[in-house]
C-alpha cells in the first residue's frame, strides 16, 4: 500500500483542523497556507471529506470548515479508506484461476498484513495526533505512529 498524496494532504488538512478546532470555521485557504498546499486540491479532497461526514463547511465570509464529530470519533483508517479507497498492500482482483502457492501466500502474508495495517490504523484518531502533535518534543517523532 503506498498513500497517495491525496490521503497524506487530507490527513495534514484535518490534523490542522483539529489542532485549531475551538476557533469556529477554520478558512481551507488558511489551512492551505499553513500546510503549503494547494488551494484547489485542497477543495476536492474536502469535498470527499464532507460527503464522507468527517467535516462540515459552512459558506459565506466567516465560512470554512469544521470537524462534524469529536476528533477522538474519526480514525486514521476512517480518513484514508475515505481518500484512498481500498488500503490493501495487494491487488484483491483474483485471477480467474489462482495457483495454491499465491493463494497460501495470500491468506498467510497478505492479508495479514491487511488486517494488522487496519487494527493499527482503527487505533489512531485525530485527537491522538492533536495530543502528540501539541504535546511532541521536538527533538523527537509522534510516538503514537
Amino acid at each position: 500500500m503506498k498513500i497517495s498524496t491525496r490521503g497524506r494532504y487530507g490527513l495534514r488538512a484535518l490534523l490542522d483542523l483539529a489542532v485549531h478546532d475551538g476557533q469556529g470555521c477554520i478558512a481551507l485557504s488558511d489551512i492551505a497556507s499553513r500546510q503549503a498546499l494547494s488551494f484547489n486540491y485542497l477543495e476536492g479532497i474536502f469535498a470527499h471529506l464532507k460527503r464522507a461526514g468527517l467535516v462540515i463547511g459552512t459558506a459565506g465570509s466567516m465560512g470554512g470548515y469544521t470537524l462534524a464529530k469529536p476528533p477522538k470519533e474519526i480514525t486514521v483508517h476512517e480518513i484514508l479508506l475515505v481518500l484512498e479507497g481500498d488500503l490493501s498492500v495487494t491487488d484483491r482482483a483474483l485471477p480467474e484461476k489462482d495457483s495454491e502457492i499465491r493463494s497460501f501466500l495470500r491468506s498467510e502474508v497478505w492479508d495479514v498484513l491487511d488486517q494488522e495495517i487496519e487494527n493499527l490504523l482503527k487505533t489512531i484518531t485525530i485527537a491522538d495526533l492533536t495530543d502528540a502533535f501539541l504535546h511532541r518534543d521536538h527533538s523527537s517523532q509522534c510516538s503514537c505512529l
